[in-house]
């Protein structure tokens, strides 16, 4: 063998033997993010393997494309190099919930640094290449100097600060305790161009066969192999499974419980543990989703005997709750959604133009500050008014005591309750809820989130549309939580703009927004366009997520005093403590403020409906908030 097949054979050992170490490392990186509490980048252990697998992929990048050019590595050596970089930046964009993706932002970024480092070196070395890689710089220096203006055209945030209504953010310091930092360029909108890859999707084609993707996962007793109708468990009525609430325990759970609808017997036996949603593959062989949420009357009949004793602001509150979504990112793709909210906007603080004797009024927010960029840091606040890890109740238990019926659904296999604590009851569990933990649901960040031929919103919806109109006599609140807009490109949001509104206009048409308050609100603004990170836009976007209130009726909300407070609040800075006391007062009614509500509403912040004095009210007062947004 000569020199050069024995140089080309040691190149290939080394490459073969870095891919195969970096994997492993990739794989320890995947199970040390999955242990314990807490989010992965605080896992100092994860870190370290995190950074040796980064380095190792950056020199093998680098080395691979020299070996390329010199004609040294095979074919083979470049499938390998498209799997890695597929598997680690465009797969792998989250392990869980908690993390949402970030830790990938952060080494993504690390790994170009080290590349062009090194590859800047390899090519000062390789002298005869030198002057080609200057002329390229320059020319790209030329080129960015030449075009600034063109894409500062493309690119400008003039209309970044409007609002619904022909409104926008009042920045007078004369006026505003809360001056919004505004972003001077926005590539979003030469972006949207390019990263819509979502136009030519569809979801009517599953990667693979879905049946068996369920079956292959199930470790359950109740099922039959040869079944062509599966149902999904209720993951609201087992009371010691809520012990143990992290996401593995809860998607095992799912797993063991999977259950036969077509043996007649055993669903017999469930009695009021029957699924409430199945996939049926005897009639199409990608499946069909049904949704049957089972009406229970004794239930009902229990929640009423409790109406008569209360009197909440709404009889309905129904909450559409949209992860990752900016206020301006709502006004550039939610246009139908919020299209029917502006339609019951008042004018300057009257009755709206449209339907000036309705009772319906609907208000934007525009300084609604997070309190952090990812979920798990704001999710208690909304929900729960206190810090992570504090020991109050929750919502759905004192809804219950006030009389009304509550449901939730959500596309993230993780139950409500344990992003705050562990060790609760089943009163404070929702009394319907459907958790899309379905194997064959795959949450990505770059493309449409599909199950069984539709965007998988469409079945949280219809969760939804059935509990509301089964408990349509009844006191009820609806929490619905998509994942959907947390994702890479800033143009997913629009292709559930459509199911939205469609949902609503139809509640509104017949009738059934009679007496309810809609909140369509973010916990944070986006969080993961990893094209756009260093964008100013999405510096100031990410702390300010959207907020919108459609209230009725007027019978119950003295005009004169609390649509005055709300229409003023809109200016106003306002956190997740604010909305969190909001819930409470819609719930409590003219109790609200009082002690029997005292302990239960937070102090650090205020409902909407009453006047907020925005002396001593700054991002400064709240631990974790970004301080420079509002100035």
């Amino acid at each position: 063998m000569n020199k050069k097949n024995i140089y080309k054979l040691y190149n290939n050992a080394l490459i073969i033997c870095l891919f195969l170490l970096s994997y492993y490392l990739y794989y320890l990186s995947l199970e040390k993010c999955l242990e314990g509490e807490g989010t992965c980048s605080m896992r100092l252990r994860w870190m370290k393997l995190k950074v040796i697998e980064e380095i190792i992929s950056c020199f093998l990048t680098v080395l691979l494309l020299e070996l390329i050019f010199f004609k040294k590595a095979s074919k083979l050596h470049v499938i390998h190099f498209i799997i890695t970089y597929c598997l680690f930046y465009n797969y792998s964009n989250g392990i869980d919930f908690d993390d949402h993706g970030y830790y990938n932002i952060k080494y993504f970024f690390i790994i170009i640094i080290f590349f062009l480092i090194l590859i800047f070196f390899i090519h000062i070395l390789l002298s005869f290449q030198r002057k080609i890689i200057l002329f390229l710089i320059f020319f790209l220096v030329i080129f960015l100097l030449s075009f600034n203006k063109i894409i500062y055209n493309y690119s400008n945030c003039n209309d970044w600060s409007k609002g619904l209504n022909m409104s926008y953010i009042n920045n007078d310091k004369q006026t505003s305790e809360c001056s919004i930092q505004l972003p001077k360029y926005c590539l979003y909108k030469i972006g949207k161009y390019f990263l819509d890859k979502d136009r030519f999707s569809s979801c009517s084609k599953p990667l693979r066969n879905q049946k068996n993707a369920i079956l292959d996962k199930s470790r359950s007793i109740f099922i039959n192999k040869n079944t062509m109708h599966i149902g999904f468990p209720l993951t609201n009525k087992d009371e010691k499974f809520f012990n143990d609430m992290t996401q593995k325990t809860f998607r095992q759970y799912f797993y063991k419980n999977f259950i036969d609808m077509n043996n007649l017997t055993l669903i017999n036996l469930l009695n009021d543990k029957k699924p409430e949603v199945s996939v049926d593959f005897s009639k199409n062989k990608n499946g069909n989703l049904h949704i049957n949420l089972i009406f229970n009357e004794s239930l009902s009949i229990e929640r009423k005997k409790i109406e008569k004793n209360v009197n909440p602001l709404a009889n309905n509150i129904l909450i559409l709750f949209l992860d990752s979504v900016s206020r301006a990112s709502s006004i550039r793709q939610l246009k139908k959604t919020l299209k029917f909210f502006e339609e019951f906007m008042p004018y300057k603080g009257e009755k709206n133009k449209k339907f000036p004797e309705e009772n319906y009024h609907s208000f934007q927010f525009f300084k609604y500050h997070s309190h952090r960029f990812f979920t798990t840091g704001n999710y208690p606040i909304l929900f729960y008014g206190q810090y992570r890890n504090e020991t109050k109740k929750s919502l759905a238990y004192y809804l219950k005591k006030n009389g009304f019926i509550t449901g939730y659904s959500a596309d993230e296999c993780y139950n409500d309750f344990s992003r705050t604590f562990h060790n609760f009851s089943l009163e404070e569990i929702y009394d319907h809820q459907y958790i899309i933990c379905d194997p064959n649901y795959v949450n990505s960040h770059s493309k449409l989130s599909c199950l069984y031929d539709k965007i998988h919103v469409e079945y949280l919806i219809e969760y939804m549309n059935q509990f509301l109109r089964k408990y349509k006599k009844n006191r009820k609140f609806f929490l619905m939580l998509t994942n959907f807009a947390h994702e890479t490109t800033l143009e997913k949001l629009k292709y559930i703009d459509k199911i939205i509104f469609k949902f609503l206009n139809k509640l509104f048409n017949e009738n059934l927004l009679k007496d309810t308050s809609v909140l369509l609100l973010s916990d944070h603004g986006v969080s993961l366009p990893t094209i756009y990170y260093l964008n100013d836009f999405f510096k100031i976007e990410k702390d300010l997520p959207m907020l919108y209130i459609l209230v009725n009726d007027r019978k119950k909300i003295p005009y004169e005093s609390q649509y005055k407070n709300i229409y003023e609040n809109q200016q106003k800075f306002i956190t997740g403590f604010d909305i969190y006391n909001t819930i409470i007062h819609l719930i409590f009614g003219d109790r609200f403020g009082k002690n029997e509500t005292k302990n239960i509403t937070s102090n650090l912040g205020k409902s909407l409906f009453n006047k907020i004095d925005i002396k001593n009210r700054s991002p400064r007062n709240f631990k974790s908030m970004n301080k420079n947004i509002c100035l």
